[in-house]
């Protein structure tokens, strides 16, 4: 056991997660649990805790540590939870879904992405655990509807979220970061009896998610 490292996850907990208002303890217990430097390059192991979005190679990043535990808490998953994650990367929050949720189905539209997520996930239940190689918002997404609908990259336009939230379960809900820089916002959708309800979570940054539309321009 590298106890740096687990120092280090130690304190990520209680420097970056904590005091940034993540006070769910089922999540605290998950990142606590998961080895994030087991999904990062090995170029940035000793990097694995920092407050950072560690690059995966080919313009692909991990989500910053504290943006990953809002968004867990922001989905209250359940242990019956189906989830459906949008960019698997190296699968260090479909980890986290899983341990929270039940049945995981995790789409990621990089070939080798997929291939080193199913290496740094191991063995799993396929009937908890499914990784397809599979563009998340080309539409119908099989083994809906969802109660948990997690994006890892940002939405440059709001658009996308139409079609995500049409495979949300009732009281289903959905996390995003939506916008381009400077200005994006971590949007949490839930789907409600009257409709789905969108909520601005706080700011934040993400690099943003590969095929994602663009928003319309204005042209003089």
């Amino acid at each position: 056991m590298d106890t740096s490292l687990e120092t280090a996850r130690f304190n990520m907990i209680q420097q970056q997660i904590r005091p940034w208002g993540v006070t769910d303890e089922r999540v605290l217990a998950t990142l606590a649990a998961i080895p994030r430097e087991h999904f990062v390059p090995d170029a940035y192991r000793g990097l694995a805790y920092a407050d950072i979005e560690v690059p995966l190679g080919q313009g692909h990043f991990m989500l910053a540590p504290k943006v990953v535990a809002h968004l867990l808490q922001a989905l209250s998953i359940g242990p019956a939870d189906r989830i459906l994650e949008i960019g698997t990367g190296s699968g260090y929050v479909t980890a986290c879904l899983k341990d929270l949720g039940g049945a995981v189905i995790s789409l990621e539209i990089d070939p080798e992405l997929a291939d080193l997520a199913k290496e740094n996930l191991g063995d799993s239940d396929p009937r908890r655990l499914e990784i397809r190689v599979a563009d998340g918002l080309a539409g119908h997404i099989d083994g809906g509807p969802f109660d948990v609908i997690a994006v890892t990259g940002s939405l440059p336009d709001a658009s996308a979220l139409g079609g995500l939230e049409a495979q949300l379960a009732l009281h289903g809900r959905l996390f995003a970061i939506v916008g381009e820089e400077p200005a994006m916002a971590a949007t949490l959708v839930t789907h409600g009896p009257e409709g789905f309800n969108r909520k601005t979570l706080f700011e934040t940054a993400a690099p943003p998610l590969a095929k994602a539309p663009e928003p319309e321009r204005f042209v003089f």
